[in-house]
């Protein structure tokens, strides 16, 4: 655990860091600072420490005028001899509020405290990669069979994905249609949807496609799509425009 105290009184200082070496002993004192100035400025060319023990009235002001010029995220233990700032200490990072003198148990359970928000923090942080990982990989291109040939489509080449009768398509390139062993449900599921977006049950359309978007009766939207070479226009159904100006104002 790394730590800086922020602290005016060198007997305070040192005994905090005396009862901070008995409960951790690996703990890593990074500095001791006594003044706001002094403190800003540590925290302005230094990498934020785990954990920051701050006294409140310091030689040259209340400590709270260092969270208006920083920006801090560390969590912070309060020290102080006085008993009047818990509100306003808790509004700012707080773990704990001691009072001094320091005392030992008190010290070791805002320690714990700080652990147990640490460790939830850096569990959550686990949890959430490893979702990240689970999520399915989207597809970066689409095989197709040509006659007795295959192709391998990136998906910055697909204008669109649709239906045509029973079967799904998709429009590349210069207009070139491929069918896909796909239905227009999974296949929206397997791409980007920051890339692609399904503007109706019939069809999926890729954002870098689009070459005008043409205001449409009931409050519905038409597309002009490049290479778009069918018979039916592209129309934007009613339940989806929101989201739909939504995705493209992003």
């Amino acid at each position: 655990m790394k730590v800086l105290i922020v602290e005016d009184e060198r007997p305070a200082s040192q005994k905090l860091i005396r009862l901070l070496e008995e409960i951790e002993p690996g703990i890593i004192i990074l500095d001791v600072v006594s003044s706001i100035a002094g403190a800003i400025n540590w925290l302005e060319i230094n990498r934020q420490p785990d954990l920051i023990f701050m006294d409140i009235q310091l030689e040259d002001g209340i400590c709270f005028e260092i969270f208006e010029k920083c920006s801090i995220k560390t969590p912070v233990i309060f020290t102080t001899a006085y008993d009047e700032y818990p509100l306003k200490a808790f509004k700012v990072n707080s773990v704990d509020y001691l009072l001094k003198p320091v005392v030992l148990d008190e010290l070791r359970n805002a320690i714990n405290k700080f652990r147990e928000v640490h460790d939830l923090k850096a569990d959550n942080g686990k949890i959430e990669s490893i979702l990240s990982q689970l999520q399915p990989k989207k597809k970066e291109r689409f095989l197709v069979r040509i006659g007795e040939h295959y192709r391998s489509i990136p998906v910055s080449d697909i204008n669109c994905f649709f239906i045509k009768g029973k079967c799904s398509f998709m429009n590349v390139n210069e207009g070139r249609i491929y069918a896909i062993d796909y239905s227009l449900d999974k296949t929206e599921q397997m791409i980007d949807e920051g890339m692609f977006f399904r503007v109706n049950r019939n069809i999926i359309v890729n954002f870098a496609s689009i070459r005008d978007i043409i205001a449409y009766s009931s409050n519905r939207l038409k597309i002009i799509l490049d290479n778009w070479k069918e018979e039916d226009e592209i129309i934007v159904s009613r339940e989806r425009v929101n989201e739909f100006k939504k995705w493209i104002d992003r």
